[in-house]
């Protein structure tokens, strides 16, 4: 079985990939920039004897994505599944944002999902199969002051997830999403140590989500059953 796991060099989207490796999987993983971390990745999946395809660059870029997309399958045949984790934050009031911003935030978050998953579908098509799993958040959810483009950016993932899932149903290929809470990963690194706890108090469950916890969801939703699509699964530890 085949994954393709975008932004796969750290936080949720390296433990996707080294969960699915762990089971057997063969991994294609990318990230835009972390060129060094990308490649620390690809050493740990080997070290779990799974074979693993390393390409770095933008997937919110079509053609790029469309390179990344028949080098995964010119490696492996097919595409069983595809991870949507590519991602940025941006805090800060709206009327401080400029639109060079919200345009990188839109092609980062929400265009990456359009390109990947368009992508992938046309091949798991030919197959009439496939899983798609796209991480959102729980301010897609329900919004978050100061972080009005990111929330926009998930808000849209939760109603592509739904609508794409239903399009997609009569050819067996599901598509779901995750709304993570609080995930201790570094893009949380913006916030102090007092701030982190503050938000910690928030969370009934009294602590930050692991990025384990999420690929483990991300593995039972993929390999679980097909009737389930369309759905917006919440992981939060009871916070929103």
């Amino acid at each position: 079985m085949n994954i393709v796991v975008t932004g796969a060099s750290r936080g949720i989207g390296k433990a996707v990939a080294l969960y699915f490796a762990k089971k057997g999987w063969n991994v294609t993983i990318n990230c835009s920039h972390s060129a060094d971390e990308l490649a620390e990745t690809k050493k740990e999946i080997e070290e779990l004897h799974s074979e693993v395809l390393s390409v770095l660059g933008d997937v919110g870029d079509y053609a790029f994505a469309e390179a990344l997309t028949r080098k995964s399958i010119e490696r492996f045949g097919r595409i069983d599944a595809l991870v949507n984790n590519a991602g940025i934050s941006h805090i800060g009031l709206l009327t401080d944002m400029d639109s060079h911003e919200w345009e990188k935030i839109l092609h980062t978050d929400l265009t990456s999902v359009f390109n990947m998953s368009k992508l992938a579908t046309l091949n798991m098509l030919h197959y009439h199969n496939g899983r798609i799993l796209n991480i959102s958040s729980v301010w897609g959810n329900v919004g978050a002051s100061m972080e009005v483009a990111y929330s926009a950016c998930k808000g849209g993932i939760n109603a592509f997830t739904k609508a794409l899932g239903k399009e997609l149903a009569p050819s067996r290929i599901s598509v779901n999403a995750i709304a993570c809470g609080a995930i201790d990963t570094k893009m949380n690194a913006c916030f102090s140590k007092e701030e982190l706890c503050e938000l910690v108090n928030e969370i009934p469950y009294c602590r930050m989500g692991k990025a384990d916890e999420v690929a483990d969801l991300a593995y039972k939703l993929i390999t679980g059953p097909e009737y389930l699509t369309g759905q917006v699964i919440t992981l939060d530890g009871g916070w929103i």
